[in-house]
């Protein structure tokens, strides 16, 4: 029975049943040969070239049709069925991989690779010669219509190394848009956070590593951006070699010193790069070292409860980078998205950071003009990349022309000026970009440019003289033609002569038949005019010149498009050699990019400069939440209440403090502790903070538990995630560390979320010894600064006016007695009886609770240092005697009987302990 296309419910064949024997065998020549290619690409959608048309068959076209939401057709029939089939016109691909990239899929760009008269010299059944050219995946694409001009587009490499007592990993990321290339060492316990920090779009790591249950979280969070590899790829054995090899060095030791499990990763990277681009090779800059110490350790909880690069439904509206980017190039966008998302450790290298933004922002006019011309600097990196893979264009050499010009005009600005170190560094490398390139470019290119070098007409006039006679051609045979028949008119003295065209002869010269003589009657007209045609009234002849007038005129197309593709190529080849000037003027063009956004930031929203230094200092006045504050402002007139907040050591003391913070719910808990988390991140990526004075001791990690969420697909609660994450917290933070906690302990019964939110205030004080802000509605915990000296009371104030609750979203010193639920129950519309209700139930478990006050707590319970010391040896003293003789009874040989003695005898050893 034969099975039709109906409702995609089409019987399609498998993959793996088409690259049986069996299935070619029974395949048309074409379809054999799709099925070999395919075979060949499997996980990937193969787009077949077919004249203007990518086709896809059989599993690959029910997948695209559904995803691209296309018509679903057939072609023919293979083993008894139908072979599904759909397609997209050649022209409009890169929307259509645009929306299957993101989607997941990958792509396999099959083209045809000889002109389709070649294939029919073989015979006329002969099938045109295809292969794949290169594999799209979501992190290996180069196409502008494909890129986001303010984001990243990373590929990284996950490898492992056993041996030692603990196994080594490291991460290797890769643009190839851009060329950067970076490698580090990472850990299981961090390695989630370190992938989310470089936000990969495509991470590949090997089988058994996907595979890996101890990784399997990190895999759950990743979901499709994780694409398992063969293990060869990651081969450490080979992977120096494979490194040198790209590079065309001997060695890696001018590179830098790697560790194995960074150098598998990088070759890894490498690999896959080759596999993908196939015969095309992206300019990628050496590999360079991060440490994990030189950048802030953001966990993932704290990334995505801060909302730094996307809120938490995925939007870039109301995030910190939404908020704080006035960068005006692409480049200087990504340049500030990495720096929000890895600030940095070093007090050094901050403050050379910030002396860029200080003096620009003391430098307004310059400023001002310096972003008037980045706005007209396109994207060198990119423009450089596809051109170095030859899916370049004019427009790219058009990009990099433009680009040149705005790095001269911006290095003649910063020339005449006393420039900090970091704007210097940036200026030096837009002078030593090569003045012969920029004039070159400027030479040849003309002023509007086609999208494909195809169209031609992309080279000046006059920049090729033998360019120019062809397109005169080309674009003036008419003019040539008559020109040419004047000339012959001059010489003949024929006045009727006429130079005609027709498909059978071509250009010829024709006279009357009584004017032929000229021609023909003297030796010199016989070696000059060659006979063609004899009509009843005419005459018609050629000249060896005509003759090749027409040749030329006939291939001057074809003959200004090849030279034009020639000067294409070899000015494609002069950018190719000067890639890494232009990487690294593109570079500097970032950093004034982002500096001169951030001092207009400063500017406009009235930052101060943050002084960042080793200290445990963490002192801030008059501190704003940015995003906050910039809602406010364009909903309302209403204004932003800034707050102080010092977290420094307490006199005497060498660790920072804690706050408790307590207060009513809509007082602006949560917005106090975001913007504190805020204004150290600002500080530490080298930005002006929304503060009146900000001084900042450099932050190693940051934590906040701020919102509840909970994840079922792992079979988490809400309490669970939290106690998850708190866990973390306890178990990482350090000295230098800084956390935000609220409301730990709520989403269980009364006294557990006390006992717990108790011993974690214990143990950051005592254990952790972090600066902190701990918000709470647990009123009884504010007894624990009595006794915890780097412990104060903090509470957002509120007023009550005529029986009405103002919240007035000030943090000051003192606790709160109560947390005015109710009063938002009541804002938030629950009905006026539950409401009653609520507050008769209030008013009798508040006088049940003042009759056994939590107060004496303080003086029953130890401090937990006391109680960890108590635990820590009942851990190391020995069994007790109940654990002895349990330890010695034979089970198996025991009768029942004995067996019950045993137990009474046990029983009665128990009481007496």
């Amino acid at each position: 029975m034969v099975a039709t296309i109906s409702d995609h419910r089409q019987t399609v064949l498998t993959a793996e049943l088409l690259a049986s024997d069996e299935s070619r065998q029974s395949a048309t020549p074409m379809m054999e040969q799709y099925i070999e290619i395919k075979a060949n690409n499997p996980g990937s959608l193969l787009f077949y070239r077919m004249g203007d048309f990518y086709e896809l068959f059989f599993e690959d076209a029910v997948d695209a049709s559904r995803a691209l939401g296309i018509t679903l057709t057939k072609r023919g029939q293979h083993m008894g069925l139908d072979i599904p089939m759909c397609g997209v016109p050649v022209h409009a691909a890169d929307d259509y991989l645009q929306k299957l990239i993101s989607l997941g899929f990958r792509v396999a760009v099959c083209e045809q690779i000889e002109d389709p008269a070649e294939a029919k010299k073989r015979g006329s059944k002969s099938v045109v010669r295809r292969d794949v050219i290169r594999l799209v995946t979501p992190g290996t694409i180069t196409e502008e219509k494909l890129l986001s001009p303010s984001e990243s587009n990373y590929l990284m490499a996950l490898a492992r190394i056993k041996g030692g007592s603990e196994p080594a990993y490291a991460i290797a990321w890769i643009d190839i848009s851009t060329g950067v290339f970076r490698l580090a060492e990472t850990a299981r316990e961090r390695m989630l956070a370190d992938i989310l920090r470089i936000d990969p779009k495509e991470l590949i790591l090997a089988d058994q590593l996907f595979h890996d249950p101890d990784l399997r979280p990190v895999m759950d969070v990743l979901g499709r951006t994780a694409v398992p590899q063969p293990q060869v790829l990651f081969d450490s054995a080979t992977a120096e070699n494979r490194l040198a090899r790209y590079f065309d060095v001997s060695t890696l030791d001018g590179f830098g010193t790697f560790t194995r499990a960074e150098i598998a990763a990088a070759a890894a990277a490498v690999a896959y790069v080759e596999k993908t681009q196939i015969d095309a090779r992206p300019p990628l800059g050496r590999p360079e070292r991060e440490s994990s110490a030189s950048t802030l350790f953001i966990d993932p909880a704290t990334r995505a409860n801060l909302e730094l690069a996307r809120t938490l439904s995925g939007s870039r509206d109301g995030s910190l980078l939404k908020a704080i980017d006035r960068t005006v190039t692409g480049g200087g966008a990504r340049l500030l998205a990495e720096r929000l998302m890895s600030p940095l450790t070093d007090p050094d290298a901050i403050n050379m950071r910030l002396d860029s933004v200080a003096w620009l922002m003391d430098a307004t006019t310059l400023t001002d003009d310096l972003r008037d011309d980045l706005k007209h600097a396109p994207d060198m990196t990119r423009a450089l990349s596809r051109l170095a893979l030859g899916r370049g264009g004019p427009r790219d050499l058009g990009a990099l022309r433009q680009g040149l010009q705005a790095s001269r005009m911006i290095a003649a600005r910063l020339e005449r000026e006393i420039l900090p170190p970091e704007l210097l560094d940036a200026q030096n490398a837009l002078q030593e970009l090569p003045v012969d390139l920029a004039a070159e470019l400027e030479a040849v290119l003309g002023e509007e440019l086609p999208l494909l070098k195809r169209d031609g007409g992309f080279v000046r006039a006059g920049a090729i003289a033998e360019l120019d006679e062809v397109r005169a051609l080309r674009d003036q045979s008419r003019q040539v033609i008559a020109g040419l028949q004047l000339d012959y008119i001059e010489e003949t003295g024929i006045k009727s002569l006429k130079i005609k065209y027709n498909n059978v002869l071509g250009y010829f010269i024709e006279v009357t038949a009584g004017n032929a003589g000229a021609m023909t009657d003297t030796n010199e007209g016989r070696a000059r005019f060659i006979h063609r045609q004899t009509m009843a009234n005419a005459m018609r002849f050629t000249t060896t010149e005509l003759a090749e007038l027409e040749t030329k005129i006939a291939n001057a197309a074809d003959r200004a498009l090849t030279m034009e593709l020639d000067a294409f190529d070899k000015l494609t080849a002069l950018v190719v050699s000067h890639a890494e000037a232009i990487k690294a003027a593109a570079r500097a063009l970032s950093v004034i990019d982002v500096s001169a956004g951030l001092a207009t930031l400063a500017g406009e929203q009235g930052y101060c400069r943050p002084m960042v230094d080793d200290s445990n200092a963490f002192a801030i006045v008059a501190g704003r939440h940015p995003v906050v504050e910039q809602a406010l402002r364009r909903q309302s007139a209403e204004p932003f209440v800034a707050n102080d907040c010092d977290l420094s050591p307490p006199k005497g003391a060498k660790d920072g403090a804690i706050w408790l913070l307590t207060g009513p719910n809509m007082g602006g808990k949560s917005t106090f502790l975001r913007q504190a988390a805020l204004i150290a991140i600002m500080a530490q990526m080298g930005s002006f903070v929304p503060a009146g004075s900000a001084r900042i001791g450099v932050v190693d990690r940051l934590f906040s538990r701020v919102g509840a969420s909970d994840d079922l697909a792992r079979g988490r609660s809400t309490f669970m995630v939290e106690m998850v994450e708190t866990a973390a917290i306890l178990n990482q933070a350090t000295e230098r560390s800084l956390v935000i906690l609220d409301e730990i302990g709520r989403g269980t019964a009364t006294f557990d979320g006390l006992s717990i939110a108790w011993a974690a205030v214990e143990h950051l004080h005592e254990v952790n010894r972090c600066r902190g802000l701990f918000a709470t509605h647990f009123h009884e915990l504010t007894v624990l600064s009595e006794k915890l000296g780097r412990l104060s009371n903090a509470t957002m104030k509120v007023r009550e006016w005529k029986g009405e609750v103002i919240f007035l979203h000030e943090a000051g010193p003192g606790a709160a007695d109560r947390s005015y639920g109710i009063q938002v129950a009541r804002l938030a519309g629950l009905p006026a009886a539950v409401v009653a209700r609520a507050k008769d139930v209030l008013a009798r478990l508040e006088d049940t609770a003042r009759k056994s006050p939590a107060s004496q707590l303080i003086d029953d319970l130890p401090l937990f240092k006391v109680a960890a010391k108590q635990v820590e040896e009942s851990r190391h003293a020995g069994p007790s005697k109940v654990e002895e003789a349990l330890a010695s009874l034979d089970l198996d040989d025991m009768t029942p009987r004995e067996a019950l003695e045993a137990l009474y005898a046990l029983k009665k050893e128990l009481r007496k302990a």
